[in-house]
């Protein structure tokens, strides 16, 4: 449409009808006090922005699923200095009516140079054998672009094109800076760091939303990423079992909790040090998100964390 807004762009249109265009990344019907409601996420490439369908919400929930490309009209609001839109219009839109590209959030890091510091990490490498296991991952074309498009994540952290490498080289950058602090395994580590999200690139699929393949949800990233390593590793003559052993744990317990899904829990110093690193990466940038999401200048607190059940104080 003419004249597209951004979602980085709504708050300059506060108590003033639009009409946008905008994807349907999460959708609920609430019951309210009266009457049922439709609580929306709407996303573009720049964020996501709040929005609610009061009038009429059952009957308008059945027009359109989380996925979709709407068109809305509606009134921008500010509710706790949070800016929101009051929706009271909504058309879904077929396929020759918008860009694809305009609702998809990127990495705004540049890509190429990610790639080039994953392998520069991967050659400093001394152990023989891991340096061997992780070409043998990364160097698959097929594998490796598929991994320079995934997301990290469905919602939290890093859920954009781009995330999953982006996340990685936090990681590992991490991981590289405590090595010199404590006495780890380095090779182990950095290794583990690299590979510890691989299974990633089969959890998701990212059309015009991020969501969960039946694989990722019956299998999940974790086991997934373990599988690949145990099959390329059976390929290299004489891996050492031990070796192996240890780099799956890593793996295996990087989430560092049974309740978040860990299938192991650290049971050695770098597993410790990987999964502390992959949460610092994941939580901080999960709440910069959220920070940076808050569009009224005057706001003292970010929208609420339904995740870690607190606001964040951004003045």
């Amino acid at each position: 449409m003419e004249n597209k807004l951004f979602v980085n762009e709504i708050g300059q249109y506060l108590n003033k009808e639009i009409m946008n265009d905008f994807l349907v990344s999460q959708k609920e019907l609430r019951e309210g006090t009266k009457d049922f409601y439709l609580r929306l996420k709407l996303t573009d490439k720049t964020g996501s922005i709040s929005a609610n369908i009061w009038n009429n919400a059952q009957t308008i929930s059945e027009k359109f699923k989380e996925g979709d490309i709407i068109r809305i009209k509606g009134i921008v609001i500010s509710y706790k200095s949070q800016i929101q839109i009051t929706v009271n219009k909504v058309r879904v839109l077929n396929e020759d009516e918008y860009d694809l590209s305009e609702f998809i959030a990127t990495s705004s890091k540049d890509i190429n140079k990610l790639s080039d510091k994953l392998f520069q990490y991967i050659e400093n490498i001394k152990d023989v054998y891991l340096k061997k296991l992780l070409l043998e991952i990364f160097e698959d074309k097929d594998f490796f672009k598929l991994f320079l498009k995934s997301p990290a994540a469905k919602t939290w952290h890093h859920n954009f094109i781009g995330g999953l490498i982006e996340h990685t080289i936090s990681v590992v950058s991490i991981c590289d800076f405590v090595s010199f602090l404590y006495p780890v395994d380095k090779d182990l580590l950095i290794s583990s760091a690299l590979l510890h999200d691989i299974g990633k690139v089969y959890e998701y699929n990212v059309k015009s939303t991020i969501d969960f393949t039946p694989m990722g949800r019956l299998i999940g990233h974790i086991s997934l990423g373990d599988q690949i390593i145990y099959e390329k590793a059976a390929k290299i003559n004489n891996f050492p079992k031990n070796t192996l052993m240890k780099l799956r744990h890593l793996i295996l317990a990087h989430h560092g909790e049974y309740e978040k899904a860990s299938v192991r829990l650290p049971q050695m110093l770098e597993a410790i040090v990987l999964h502390h690193a992959d949460n610092l990466d994941a939580q901080t940038v999960g709440v910069k998100q959220i920070i940076e999401s808050v569009q009224n200048d005057k706001a003292e607190w970010s929208e609420y964390d339904v995740l870690n059940n607190r606001y964040y104080y951004i003045k």
